[in-house]
This record gives C-alpha cells, sequence and structure tokens, in this order.
C-alpha cells in the first residue's frame, strides 16, 4: 500500500507543487483545498494518485470538521505538511474573535497536530524566514493587535515555529517526527494586493524563484528521519532572536490550547 500525505492548501502555488512532487514519488496524495471547486480541479489536474479534500482553516470549528474527515478516510497519515498560509492585508477577526492569519497560520496547524496525532508519521511545517522580524505576545497577536500588513504576518509564522521544538519534544517517544521549512521567496499569490502597489509587487515576483522551485526543500523533508529542526530551503540552521525563547514557547503553546480546546 503505498504512503499517505496530506497538504494544506494544495490547490496552488506551493501546496499545488509539493502534492505534484509528492504524487511523483509514489504518495497517495489527499490535496486540501477551502474551495471545494477548486480542490477537485487542482486534483483532476495532477498526476499520480491525489484525491481532494475540503477544509476550512479559519475556525476551531472548522479545523475540527477537517480532522474528522481526514480520520475517517486515513487510519494513518504517514506525512502530513502544513503549507496553508494566509498573508493578510487588512485585519480581519474570525468567528472565534481572532485575527485571521493568526487562525490559519498558527491555531489550525497546533490543533490539527493534536487532533491527528494517534496517526502521525512526519509532519512538515511550511514557515517564512520573516519569522525574525516578529513578536509574539500573548493576548496580542491572536486578536491582530497593532496590525501591520507584513509584521503581523512575520508574529503568526513565529508564533507558529516557537511550538514546533515543543512537539518534537512531545512526540519523541511516539516516533512522530516534525521539522519546519523555509522554501525560499516564491512566486505564488501570498501577499498579493491591488492597486500600484500591486502592480510593483508582481513585477518584482518575476524575479522570484518558482512555486517547483520551493516545493523541492518540503517535499525532500518528507522523507526526514530528524524531528524539531529548522531549514532554509535545503540547509539546516539554527533558529534565532524570539524563536529560541521557551519560556515564550511554553506561554505560546498554553495560550494555543485554551483558543483551541486541544488539550
Amino acid at each position: 500500500m503505498a504512503s499517505l500525505a496530506v497538504v494544506t492548501g494544495g490547490n496552488r502555488g506551493i501546496g499545488r507543487a509539493v502534492c505534484a512532487r509528492l504524487a511523483a514519488d509514489g504518495y497517495k496524495v489527499l490535496l486540501v483545498a477551502r474551495d471545494p471547486e477548486r480542490g477537485r480541479r487542482a486534483a483532476a489536474e495532477l498526476p499520480g494518485d491525489v484525491e481532494p479534500v475540503t477544509g476550512d482553516l479559519t475556525t476551531v470549528a472548522s479545523v475540527r470538521r477537517l480532522a474528522g474527515e481526514l480520520r475517517s478516510r486515513c487510519p494513518r497519515l504517514d506525512v502530513l505538511v502544513h503549507n496553508a498560509g494566509l498573508w493578510p492585508n487588512r485585519r480581519v477577526l474570525t468567528g472565534d474573535g481572532v485575527e485571521e492569519s493568526f487562525a490559519v497560520n498558527h491555531l489550525a496547524p497546533f490543533l490539527l497536530n493534536h487532533l491527528l496525532e494517534d496517526r502521525l508519521g512526519r509532519v512538515v511545517q511550511v514557515s517564512a524566514g520573516l519569522y525574525v522580524k516578529g513578536r509574539a505576545e500573548p493576548g496580542r497577536t491572536a486578536v491582530g493587535a497593532d496590525f501591520s500588513a507584513v509584521r503581523t504576518y512575520a508574529d503568526t509564522k513565529l508564533c507558529n515555529l516557537l511550538t514546533v521544538p515543543l512537539f518534537a519534544e512531545r512526540w519523541r517517544e511516539a516516533g512522530i517526527t516534525i521539522d519546519a521549512v523555509h522554501p525560499g521567496v516564491i512566486r505564488t499569490g501570498l501577499g498579493d494586493r491591488r492597486g500600484p502597489l500591486g502592480w510593483l509587487l508582481k513585477a518584482v515576483k518575476r524575479t522570484w524563484a518558482t512555486p517547483e522551485e520551493g516545493a523541492a526543500s518540503v517535499a525532500a523533508l518528507a522523507a526526514g528521519t530528524g524531528s524539531g529542526r529548522f531549514f532554509d530551503q535545503a540547509r539546516e540552521v539554527p533558529l534565532q532572536g524570539p524563536a529560541r525563547d521557551r519560556e515564550l514557547a511554553a506561554r505560546i503553546w498554553d495560550e494555543a490550547e485554551a483558543l483551541t480546546a486541544a488539550r
């Protein structure tokens, strides 16, 4: 039986390219997309054994529904790739009262890890080098306080990255492994804007790497055996700044548990 991989945000950008790479490597791939039609279209267009799964990552309830669907279809998840990401241009609160990118980039992976951990083998967290510009402030980051189109994204990525070493420790005896990777500066729709700034950004993006190039380091980690590490593309690098703060990591973990009722 083929190994099974789940990729969130798999209908476009790096996620779609990761699905293609994993399918080419012989995995059965479940492509998670928020929009059912876009998910079906992407799965149909990709070669190999790729099936769509509809999943919304913006609220605790919708993440729990996705986890239930995955549990019903997967006795084991050999690889779970947390790829879905949101780079906001304005402050939007979800139905749970948290800032939307915080929900998608941080809380959703955190909760899925908990809800699926009895079936997990390997987790790959797609991160961002911009985490070094972020601030993780329990009670404030979650609600998008002092919102900034650039820094808020960095804040959410830092929060997420702080939990990776803690998951590695939690899962050590169970044999589940987790690593995070910054795939590089990639030409995707993430962070697109309208108007003159959007036009300028599109022009700049033409010089960036393709989703296929970005997917290479993500897909390669699917076969990794280490845990709790951070990679800048193919190179393992140490975490920097507040991402090394164990006390802060514990506070971010406790806050996520409270917001998701994950315990």
